[in-house]
């Protein structure tokens, strides 16, 4: 009987040299003559210990890690094909306090199974959601998603039943579901670890979407930069049709939904819904007027539900389980979990899953580690490029939307990049401006102009021309940014901005 070995196909981990360890795994098993059923599953997230091979033993899967090529011929004489002791072995993988002390819901899978496998998601409670929203009516599948609490986790946070219910009563012959997995923004990447390490939870719940909104063709917007993704999704996608999840006539019932991939160019702005719309009707990613919302005028004019990956990951669990089930987790208006990526000079990289409630320092230290220097944490950047930087003194805020919005800052997507006391921060709010000029689609005056002066004046405050008046003019122009923009590209620029120089302003040549 052959043993069970896990290794993760999840670009993080390949990219850390993923590849080359199941290669030597299956070198090293065939010259010694031993059979094994090598397995390429998702990251578990626990990036500083990739690649991380799991083990199969009748006690549980074992973890061991970080492995190089150079220690599998170590591995094999430890015996850790049954558990052996050996430098790498870190236990029952599930015992692992940073993954233990997760809540897995939209994740509950990644890691554990074999990403492209139906049989295996099926075995691990997946299309039960399906089966459920097929025994009820649209209305009472939208109620189950009102109910969960569950909001958008793209970043706007909006309430995600409310959006289907618009869809739901707007009346057309042809309505469209679409998946925005335009995931730009830095130290993001769970969108990616769930359509690299559990694509067919993303597959159904875009389906239950179109069960519940009336929509028989769905699309999932891909930024060009994840082809690991794009083959995984490719692959699900038509295992799902062929065992009858997907097509003309989902388990018998009648009733239809088609999904494709569409990729992306490249463009950060097209990860803002209308511009999202505007690329994938094949024109140039601008951004649209509103309204129309798309929820009622959207994708070829016609009403569209526009959710981000983990949105919609989420809600197989919810159709499996009940809202009233996902609603038990978080707290306040924030409810059920959220996917954290630690990113940045932090000691323990990686994913975690948790529910609303936790603070930014128990995420910082007790999971991070602190950071990877060694020097103190000074700052954290919550919600991408565009996200507020964080000080010391407000590491004590829950993960909440409403929490962070008191603090005049974004948790966005629940990306964190850690900065240690060597960071400059005059030169980090800079970067934001100059990310603003670029990424700029160029359809209003506010972002397309003054991002471009902003450098002009960070360039200025940084090199002591009349600091104070330039400062002065900073904020001004951010002010202009926030409350004249088209869209968050511009709106949000200020935010990263005005908390450097908030919250240090000694940086920016004031007394300290």
């Amino acid at each position: 009987m052959s043993t069970r070995i896990y290794v993760p196909c999840d670009s993080g981990a390949l990219s850390l040299g993923a590849e080359k360890v199941a290669h030597a795994i299956a070198l090293e098993a065939a010259k010694r003559g031993i059979a094994i059923d090598l397995v390429r599953n998702g990251s578990r997230g626990l990036f500083w210990l990739e690649p991380m091979v799991e083990v199969s033993t009748a006690n549980g899967r074992i973890a061991y890690g970080p492995v190089s090529p150079s220690e599998v011929a170590g591995l094999f004489n430890a015996d850790f094909l049954n558990g052996g002791k050996h430098a790498l072995n870190l236990g029952l993988t599930e015992e692992i306090p940073y993954l233990k002390n997760q809540e897995r819901l939209t994740n509950a899978r990644v890691g554990i199974t074999d990403p492209v496998s139906l049989e295996d998601y099926i075995a691990h409670d997946g299309y039960r959601g399906l089966k459920n929203a097929l025994k009820l009516a649209p209305a009472e599948i939208v109620k189950q998603v009102t109910d969960s609490g569950l909001r958008g986790r793209g970043g706007a946070a909006f309430p995600t039943g409310i959006k289907w219910n618009t869809v739901l009563n707007t009346q057309d012959e042809q309505k469209y579901i679409v998946c925005n997995a335009d995931e730009g923004d830095s130290g993001t990447f769970s969108d990616r670890m769930i359509m690299e390490g559990d694509p067919f939870v993303l597959i159904e719940g875009m389906t239950i979407a179109g069960l519940a909104v009336g929509a028989n063709r769905g699309y999932i917007y891909l930024r060009v930069e994840y082809p690991h993704a794009y083959r995984n999704l490719n692959a699900a996608i038509a295992a799902a049709k062929q065992a009858g999840y997907l097509g003309q006539d989902i388990c018998g019932s009648g009733k239809a939904f088609e999904l494709e991939v569409r990729l992306g160019a490249g463009a950060y702005v097209c990860g803002e819904e209308t511009a999202l719309l505007e690329s994938l009707e094949g024109k140039r990613g601008l951004v649209r007027f509103k309204p129309p919302l798309p929820a009622i005028k959207g994708l070829f004019g016609k009403p569209t539900v526009i959710n981000n990956v983990i949105s919609l990951a989420s809600v197989p669990i919810i159709l499996d389980r009940g809202g009233e089930y996902y609603r038990d987790f978080g707290m306040g208006r924030s409810r059920g979990t959220l996917p954290i990526q630690l990113a940045g000079n932090i000691k323990r990289p990686g994913l975690i899953e948790k529910a609303f409630g936790v603070t930014l320092r128990e995420v910082l230290y007790d999971y991070g580690g602190g950071s990877a220097t060694g020097r103190p944490i000074r700052a954290v950047q919550v919600g991408g490029p565009l996200g507020a930087f964080m000080p010391e003194s407000q590491f004590d805020t829950p993960l909440d939307y409403e929490a962070f919005a008191a603090l005049w800052a974004v948790l966005g997507h629940g990306g964190i990049v850690v900065f240690d006391d060597s960071v400059d921060m005059a030169h980090m709010a800079r970067y934001a401006m100059e990310f603003c000029a670029e990424e700029s689609c160029g359809k209003c005056t506010p972002c397309r102009i003054g991002s471009t002066r902003g450098v002009e004046v960070m360039d200025k405050i940084i090199n002591n021309q009349e600091r104070a008046e330039n400062i002065k003019l900073l904020r001004d122009l951010s002010d202009t940014l926030l409350n004249a923009s088209l869209c968050a590209l511009g709106g949000m620029t200020p935010y990263p901005v005005l908390s450097a120089l908030n919250h240090f302003p000694g940086d920016f040549g004031a007394e300290k």
